[in-house]
């Protein structure tokens, strides 16, 4: 069974409250329990995280090393700044897809840029919640192919 990371970056925490015309109005609870669902439905287990804090994501970036096969991340905010954020993910060397939920290439031009995309095996933006249920979709199907449909050993290198 693949074993996969999801993270949520800051401000994550308010969905639902937050500029609802931006990002819905599905709470983060909500968006866990959908991936949850799918998760089962895929046969792949999740653990969730969320922190307004570019350390503690960093930390839980890093401790993925050895026990999960691949991470599903919205960074937020951090998309766009965090070289920390870049690095960790480069250091644990997993298939990762990142996550949005607006289309950052119709919002402000400094959104245009992320550091975690060069890194990410693929990108999903624009299509609310399901940004996310894409993107697990797209990591797990990843992950079934580069391993032959078997759950390969945690660690793997991508």
């Amino acid at each position: 069974m693949f074993r996969l990371q999801v993270i949520h970056g800051p401000n994550l925490n308010l969905l639902g409250l937050r500029e609802p015309h931006l990002y819905g109005t599905q709470t983060l609870a909500d968006i866990n329990a959908a991936l949850l669902h799918t998760a089962t439905a895929l046969g792949v287990s999740v653990d969730f995280f969320q922190s307004n804090s570019e350390g503690a994501l960093v930390d839980c970036i890093q401790s993925t090393l050895n026990q999960k096969h691949g991470i599903l991340i919205n960074p937020g905010a951090y998309t766009h700044t965090s070289v920390a954020l870049a690095d960790a993910i480069a250091a644990v060397a997993l298939p990762v897809v990142e996550v949005h939920l607006s289309n950052l290439y119709k919002r402000e031009s400094f959104r245009h840029h992320s550091y975690i995309a060069p890194l990410a095996i693929g990108q999903i933006s624009g299509f609310g919640a399901d940004s996310y249920d894409l993107g697990l979709r797209a990591l797990v199907q990843y992950l079934k192919k580069k391993s032959g449909s078997a759950s390969p050993a945690v660690g793997a290198a991508r």
